[in-house]
This record gives C-alpha cells, structure tokens and sequence, in this order.
C-alpha cells in the first residue's frame, strides 16, 4: 500500500484498510495536535485514489472495513467522495462501513443533501474532534469554531444518519477552575449533540507543538492522573443524554473505563472514586503504556 508520511487512525478503525484521500489536514492549527504537522495539506487525485483502490484489491481481496484518510477526508468535493465510495463498494462485496475523521469547518460547507448523500452512498461512520464545549478554549487552542458551529456540525452528521463518534480532550484546559468548565461545558456540548460514541482521550504535549511550548514555559499547567479522572467523572455526572457509548479505553488514558451512558454510568463512576480514595497509582495506566 501506498502512503506519504505518518498514518494516523482512530483505534476503533484497528481492522480497517487505511485509503489515503488526502494528505494532512485541512485545518492544521490545533495548539495541541502535532499529528500532521510535517505534511503540507493536499488532495490526492481521483486516479491516485482508485490506483490504491485496485492495488488494495490485489492484496486483500475482499474487505468489511474501510478508513479514509488523513485527518480530514470529508474536505473533498462531494463528486469525489461519492466516486471513491462507489468504487470502494463495487471492488469490496463484503464491504459494510466506510469511516473518516471529519474537521468542523469542512462538514459546515457541505449541504444536508450533500451530507445525506454520502452516508446514501455508504459513509457511515464519522469521528469528529470536539475537543471541548468550552468556547473560550476552543478559541484558545485554535479548533477553528466556537461552540454553536462544533455542535451544527456534529448535529448535521447525525441528521444525515451518519454514525458519530465525538472525541474531547481531558486535561485540555489544564489546572484548576478552567477544568471543571471544560468539564462542565463539555457534557454541555455532548448532550445537546447526542453523539452515538463519545471517545475520551488525555492531552498529552508533543514536541513541537504549541500546546508543549506552553507546557515547558509553565505557561500551560498538566493535569496529574488523578486530576485527569476527576475531569473524566466530572463530564459523566453531567451527561444526562441517552444512550451514549462512553469510550474511554484509548492508550492515553490513566484509567481504562467504557460503558454505555445511561445505563452503565454508576458503575463507571464507582470504578472512577475507587482509585480516587485509594490515591495508589499503581491502579492506573503508567506513562510507558500510554503511548506517549
């Protein structure tokens, strides 16, 4: 398979083949992602796309899952998405989802008939970088949107019939008060959107990017382990939309907790206040297993 520079994937997408669309970001100004930083945005032309479709073909035979690639496939104009979808469903008999990150702004500029006929011709799944619900942040870490457009956009998926899966941030805020109102605000945002999944991941600085200048000049304060489950049980408390596939099993994370929120949100919590009585680390993910 062909592919320029890193790869990255949501771990749910783990079995899927991995069709580069796109190179990069669209966006690329969040403080806190150093993912796409060493590409230069560009669209990958049609031919390139079916080329791999069919080398694809040749290697795998037969697939079930697909991921488009890189971090935001659905900046492509509508008629290229639904040729490459076409194609992916022709070559694949067996083909059953189709998944793509999405950036706000570029799921904003396509239409609801746009939107309904990509999931139509077999999008089905999208994962979309919430991040926070707080708007100050979202300005403050760059995402490009304020509150209103972050939850148009995921609204808009999900009334397409798109599968959604929303990403936020723990730690994103940093110390003190600024956490409980990213916590606050981000339960805020999640119920108002009604997502299908929501996928918690923990803010980790990267070399070279904004976020980690700030974290060696003090300036941006790291949330400890335990700080960063109060956070994580601060957001379930408030969440109040049913159902919701809470997530929280990502490598980033100090402590492993998924469940589906309504349903499962005491046992969640319980499993959460345990660790925090007991203040013993050695419950927790330590750093060398967190992918950092």
């Amino acid at each position: 398979m062909r592919y320029e520079g890193n790869i990255f994937r949501p771990f749910s997408e783990a079995n899927s083949y991995l069709l580069q669309c796109t190179v990069g970001c669209s966006h690329n100004q969040c403080t806190f992602c150093g993912m796409y930083k060493d590409k230069r945005y560009r669209e990958r032309s049609l031919a390139e796309i079916m080329e791999d479709i069919a080398l694809a073909k040749d290697h795998y035979g037969d697939l079930e899952k697909v991921f488009l690639c890189d971090g935001d496939a659905i900046a492509l104009e509508t008629d290229m998405l639904l040729a490459i979808l076409k194609k992916l469903y022709q070559t694949f008999p067996s083909l059953r989802h189709v998944g793509s990150y999405v950036g706000p702004q570029s799921t904003l500029s396509k239409s609801m008939e746009e939107l309904r006929t990509l999931r139509l011709a077999g999008l089905t799944k999208a994962y979309i970088g919430v991040e926070t619900g707080d708007e100050e942040l979202l300005k403050k870490v760059k995402k490009g949107v304020g509150y209103d457009q972050m939850l148009e956009a995921g609204q808009n998926l999900i009334a397409a019939g798109i599968n959604l899966s929303a990403m936020v941030l723990l730690g994103l805020a940093g110390k003190g008060e600024a956490s409980r109102r990213h916590a606050l605000a981000t339960a805020k945002i999640c119920n108002e959107m009604k997502p299908q999944y929501l996928a918690a991941l923990t803010v980790t600085p990267v070399p070279g990017t904004v976020l980690y200048r700030q974290a060696q000049t003090g300036e941006f304060e790291l949330l400890d382990p335990f700080e960063t489950l109060v956070e994580m049980k601060q957001i379930m408390e408030n969440i109040t939309a049913d159902p919701i596939k809470f997530v929280g099993t990502h490598a980033s994370n100090y402590l492993p907790v998924t469940g589906t929120l309504q349903k499962d949100k005491q046992k969640m919590i319980a499993a959460i206040d345990a660790v925090l009585k007991t203040g013993d680390e050695s419950r927790l993910r330590p750093d060398y297993m967190r992918g950092l």
